[in-house]
């Protein structure tokens, strides 16, 4: 291979502010980008997954006040879960699932009521 033959590398003219323009004049096409869709001005409709019942209680619980979801149809283990965790790190306090209910410490009732009908549910407020 003889010197006339060699690529060089040496970038030849300085690229300036925009890296990319050296490639604009090789001949390389410019970027094109993909048109965009214009939003929908108005939300879908939410989609209505059922009632849950809010209570609550403090019976068994030593005189401590807890937040409980009940009643939930058609959803699983994983789920009740991730609900559980949004409703913890909203409320700023603890709370588990157990026995397919979501068990929120504290009065806490409005917040898991917000939580529930942002995910698609009825929340109703069940009890005294």
């Amino acid at each position: 291979m003889s010197a006339s033959d060699k690529i060089p590398t040496d970038g030849g003219q300085p690229l300036g502010a925009n890296p990319f323009a050296g490639l604009e004049a090789a001949g390389l096409p410019a970027g094109v980008r993909p048109p965009v869709a214009p939003r929908p001005t108005e939300k879908p409709a939410a989609r209505n997954r059922g009632r849950v019942d809010i209570k609550r209680t403090t019976a068994g619980r030593g005189g401590k006040t807890v937040t409980v979801a009940m009643n939930f149809v058609g959803i699983g283990l994983p789920e009740k879960e991730a609900l559980a965790k949004r409703m913890r790190a909203a409320c700023g306090c603890g709370g588990t699932v157990k026995d397919g209910n979501i068990e929120i410490q504290g009065d806490q009732r409005e917040t898991v009521a917000r939580i529930l009908a942002e995910a698609g549910f009825r929340p109703v407020f069940a009890g005294g």
